[in-house]
């Protein structure tokens, strides 16, 4: 029986490794190449139009490395073998945590390269799926939306806020949902956002003040124990956000961080 034809996209902000994996390739029976990327982030957005079946990643890209490209890739609905590529080898523990097929060190040798393929194409669809990467601290949520993967950079999320299963993520444009933990978010994140509520984390960045208000048009609100404690339960104090009209609830247990601010 003739076996499928693989589709392979790669990715590499050198054109010279770019033309070496390509003449590589077209020595590899089974195989297309559908797709070329100068880094992470057009990576990911190529996988989202071409769906390739393998990705050849190099780790170290300007913009978004192969690493947390990988990461992205890994969300897709049908995500691709990852397969990295590298001129330096003290990256391959890193690689391997991310749950890589394999790793290449440049220069490539075609059959180190087809060993690669074949071991991607031994896997099923189930396991490739399975893989579970070791995230290193990113630079975007990927939002899974439509069968795409949409990139939101950390630096224009203005909040986070848990809403059952759910995370929505709020920048000045719109909110995106993703379903993550917010404390794991807090761990991974908490130098960059402050939990001034129990279910919500604001970006420093975008905090234009404090004030106290009315608790109805507040994201968030008192809890009844809260405010049975509140000897002005009817107000609230509330954080000022830059570029949306929405205001986030202050709790009483995080109302030292106004003293602190």
């Amino acid at each position: 029986m003739t076996s499928p034809i693989l589709n392979i996209l790669i990715a590499d902000d050198e054109a010279p490794a770019r033309n070496r994996l390509r003449e590589l390739l077209s020595d590899i029976s089974n195989i297309k190449l559908v797709a070329e990327a100068k880094n992470g982030q057009e990576a990911l957005n190529l996988a989202n139009e071409y769906q390739p079946d393998i990705a050849l990643l190099d780790i170290r890209m300007p913009m978004m490395d192969g690493i947390e490209a990988a990461q992205h890739l890994q969300k897709m609905t049908k995500p691709p073998a990852i397969i990295f590529t590298t001129a330096f080898d003290s990256y391959a523990m890193q690689a391997f945590n991310m749950s890589a097929i394999d790793y290449l060190l440049k220069p490539i040798r075609l059959e180190r390269l087809q060993a690669a393929i074949n071991k991607a194409h031994a896997l099923l669809p189930s396991q490739l799926q399975a893989l579970a990467p070791i995230s290193p601290k990113r630079t975007h949520f990927s939002i899974s939306e439509r069968g795409r993967i949409l990139l939101v950079p950390i630096a224009d999320v203005i909040y986070l806020r848990a809403e059952l299963k759910y995370i929505t993520v709020r920048t000045a444009e719109r909110e995106y949902l993703i379903e993550e933990s917010l404390t794991h978010l807090e761990q991974e994140f908490g130098v960059i956002f402050m939990r001034l509520h129990r279910n919500c984390l604001v970006a420093n960045a975008y905090i234009l003040g404090f004030e106290k208000r009315c608790i109805e048009n507040n994201v968030g609100s008192l809890t009844e124990e809260e405010a049975d404690n509140d000897k002005n339960s009817d107000k609230q104090w509330v954080v000022m956000l830059k570029h949306i009209p929405e205001t986030i609830a202050v709790s009483r247990r995080q109302q030292h961080l106004i003293r602190t601010a």
